[in-house]
């Protein structure tokens, strides 16, 4: 069985993702919704394979990365998925991706763009996004919310684009796909005090596949559509609420971040990240003496951060 997490604040496509789940799903699933601080409005349908898990208020949740874990602790699958409340999915996404998952793995299906008041998939000549690279975490020295953000690397899709399953350094977040054994004994639960509610989810799962010896693969055999903001710039969710309530948690994250994978402070890391450096190597963006540049980075970044909590209270 698979077991299907959505953690959710306050969205209006909940019921229209957790339809596409279960009609195009062709094993067994459950669907583990976890609402964050609100009820929906009209409340969800009910459907004996979808639990729900309610926590807090409006004003006292617990935040995308408590859902996640609150919702794979009650998990009862082989397999975990965790999916975004605005996503629609391929027919028989569930069987597609047990089949190419092995034991130590993180399974990322092909994403493609939804337009998601007509709950179709954008067609505008762009291809779909299969790779993503780890940013260097200085590249712009001016804007302290620079970090180990997961930036497409399309070049990548083209030189590589007859590889079925293939390794991608990182991804987006907004769904992904493992053994259940392999989150509770290495993966889980994501670290809600030092990185926040919000922040870095796909770095902190990501670093931790690699870096404990595991991979993390596309698999373009199946796909999943993302919402992507239509020209009036909506956003909905967790993406619009949690980025303006938690600015300070997010600045936290972001650091913490940093100093953890690249100083490798994981503790149950059989590789480093010189390691996947290398793998990866050249990662657009990264300088050739990223070593020596990000210690002088690291030091101006700081001051940039003090200087702007300066700002704001002087």
């Amino acid at each position: 069985m698979v077991s299907i997490v959505i953690p959710s604040r306050n969205d209006q496509f909940l019921q229209q993702t957790i339809d596409d789940l279960l009609e195009k799903a062709e094993g067994e699933i459950e669907i583990i919704v976890v609402l964050d601080g609100y009820w929906p409005d009209p409340i969800l349908k009910d459907d004996p394979r979808v639990v729900i898990l309610h926590h807090g208020t409006i004003h006292d949740n617990i935040g995308m990365r408590g859902g996640i874990n609150a919702g794979v602790a009650i998990a009862n699958g082989d397999y975990l998925m965790k999916i975004d409340e605005h996503c629609m999915v391929d027919q028989g996404f569930d069987v597609k991706l047990a089949a190419d998952c092995e034991d130590n793995w993180c399974v990322i299906p092909r994403r493609y763009r939804l337009d998601a008041e007509n709950w179709t998939l954008i067609e505008d000549g762009r291809p779909p996004v299969d790779y993503m690279k780890i940013d260097y975490p200085y590249q712009r020295p001016y804007d302290i919310t620079c970090g180990l953000h997961g930036g497409e690397w399309r070049q990548r899709y083209y030189d590589r684009k007859d590889i079925e399953i293939d390794d991608t350094m990182s991804w987006q977040g907004s769904c992904w796909f493992m053994k259940k054994k392999f989150w509770d004994e290495i993966i889980g639960p994501l670290d809600e005090e030092n990185y926040g509610p919000f922040t870095q989810e796909p770095q902190e799962i990501g670093n931790k596949v690699w870096l404990s010896g595991g991979r993390l693969v596309v698999n373009k055999k199946t796909w999943y559509a993302h919402y992507h903001k239509g020209s009036k710039g909506k956003s909905y969710g967790f993406s619009n609420q949690q980025y303006r309530k938690h600015q300070a948690e997010n600045e936290k994250g972001r650091l913490h971040c940093i100093d953890f994978w690249i100083y490798d402070r994981w503790d149950k890391r059989v590789r480093d990240w010189e390691w996947l450096l290398k793998k990866f190597w050249p990662v657009p963006g990264w300088p050739e003496n990223w070593k020596e540049q990000i210690e002088i980075d690291k030091e101006f970044d700081y001051s940039r951060r003090d200087d702007a909590k300066q700002n704001r209270t002087g």
